[in-house]
């Protein structure tokens, strides 16, 4: 086929034009903008754009078909073109879709675990020689990619996201896919710039099941109260397999997992992880890997990219970062570390950077959010703001959200740098924890780094 990508810097765009031209698909793209890994990673592939911006002269009879990514607008010149040519154009998960439509496809969704779920499944895949098509949401260590699609691929592993499909589609993408066998972690209100209401947001998720093939497998968690009532409320002739945190016990700071085979050692800790473990655990089994086999190959899983990434540690410190940003990430991320190390001087700072965590309205999702933190830290960027053309939220509004008198505030970059970089890690037993969706002010993490060397 010759595919055309209108918006192939993306991240999840860029993967899935390299994935196709290593399949053998003549493909070529434009963007107004391509930032690392995206253009390196294009480069060496020749797909580079020679030169930036829109070229409608780009577009002929003789493609095949054009993707289109969400960061191109409505009247992308591209875009009209292919339509008065009656190019046929998906968006992103259209086009996966036709891709798996004669696969078995597994879809991990939810608001929450989806990458990490999608993640321990691909390593116990990888480790049991099981090669399946996948798209997943972060690098991962072993692959070269974040998607790849081969002919002769019984399963294709999706990681579902509930956002928007393309400028010209509103649906959530995880709607197209059409799940064989499909997966919830669960629902805290996210993208509300989308979903204004939570009962908007529980929706989408509803249509998610209906999506689930007659026949078809959804496992889900039991113990999110609001994935648990609309899975019973759903008549959709389906399998459904409930699943929880399993039974673990912490040693010497390691969580250990119980299991009939004797307690596994795991690399990553964390109930929210032990719960995204259970769940894919029963993918793995839906897709052919017996119990013993999964918990040799889980034990080896060190977590999905920016999930709870180890940065640095020393006899006395340790430092990580985590893309927690909305409200439930950052509540069981930070439990997770105040969990795993006990009695040490626990630092939580958080990036407000998002749209939605920005959103005054939507501030109060917050409240306690760090309150497991010794010390507590929010920065956000009041230019960022300005930039996106929001209501200016203060200091003490941010503290009122957050239920938290003692919380400390950055406004600049520049300070919240500062800040970090005189914490005292190497003279005093402590954790420190960043987590953000952003740049994290700009820290320079090698310097960090080298601070517990």
């Amino acid at each position: 086929m010759n595919i055309h990508f209108i918006a192939i810097g993306g991240s999840a765009m860029h993967n899935l034009a390299l994935a196709l031209h290593a399949k053998g698909e003549t493909i070529t793209g434009s963007d107004d903008a391509i930032f690392e890994p995206s253009l390196t990673r294009l480069k060496n592939a020749g797909l580079l754009p020679n030169i930036l911006g829109w070229h409608p002269e780009k577009i002929s009879t003789s493609l095949d078909a054009v993707v289109l990514g969400m960061h191109a607008k409505e009247d992308n010149p591209e875009l009209l073109r292919a339509k008065e040519l009656g190019i046929k154009i998906y968006s992103y998960p259209e086009f996966l879709y036709e891709q798996g439509k004669d696969k078995t496809r597994v879809v991990i969704g939810g608001s929450h675990g989806k990458t990490s779920i999608t993640s321990m499944v691909l390593h116990v895949l990888n480790y049991c020689d099981k090669p399946t098509d996948y798209m997943v949401g972060a690098q991962l260590e072993g692959f070269d990619r974040m998607v790849s699609i081969e002919s002769e691929n019984e399963f294709f592993l999706i990681e579902g996201d509930e956002y928007l499909s393309s400028p010209i589609d509103r649906r959530p993408k995880f709607h197209l896919y059409n799940p064989n066998i499909a997966v919830i972690s669960g629902i805290a209100w996210d993208h509300i710039n989308v979903f204004p209401t939570f009962d908007s947001y529980i929706e989408q998720f509803r249509i998610f099941i209906s999506k689930i093939t007659p026949g078809g497998i959804l496992i889900y968690n039991e113990q999110d109260e609001v994935v648990k009532t609309i899975v019973e409320e759903s008549t959709n002739p389906i399998r459904m397999i409930p699943y929880k945190v399993p039974n673990y016990n912490i040693k010497n700071g390691i969580t250990y997992l119980n299991t009939a085979h004797g307690d596994l050692p795991l690399a990553v800790f964390g109930e929210h992880n032990l719960s995204n473990l259970a769940a894919a655990k029963w993918v793995c089994q839906c897709m052919g890997v017996d119990e013993a086999d999964f918990y040799e190959a889980i034990v080896s899983f060190k977590g999905a990219s920016k999930r709870l990434e180890l940065v640095a540690r020393n006899q006395t410190s340790t430092i990580f970062k985590d893309f927690a940003h909305a409200p439930s990430k950052v509540k069981a991320t930070t439990a997770a570390v105040k969990k795993q190390f006990q009695g040490v001087n626990f630092i939580a700072c958080l990036e407000l950077h998002t749209y939605s965590s920005l959103n005054p309205e939507f501030l109060v999702q917050y409240k306690a959010a760090l309150e497991l933190a010794d010390t507590a830290v929010v920065f956000y960027d009041l230019e960022a703001l300005k930039i996106k053309g929001m209501t200016k939220v203060s200091p003490e509004d941010i503290k009122k959200a957050f239920d938290r008198t003692d919380l400390i505030v950055f406004t600049s970059a520049e300070d919240f740098r500062n800040y970090v970089s005189e914490l005292p890690l190497e003279s005093r037993n402590s954790v420190l924890l960043l987590m953000s969706s952003g740049n994290y002010g700009a820290i320079d993490f090698g310097k960090l780094k080298s601070r517990l060397a």
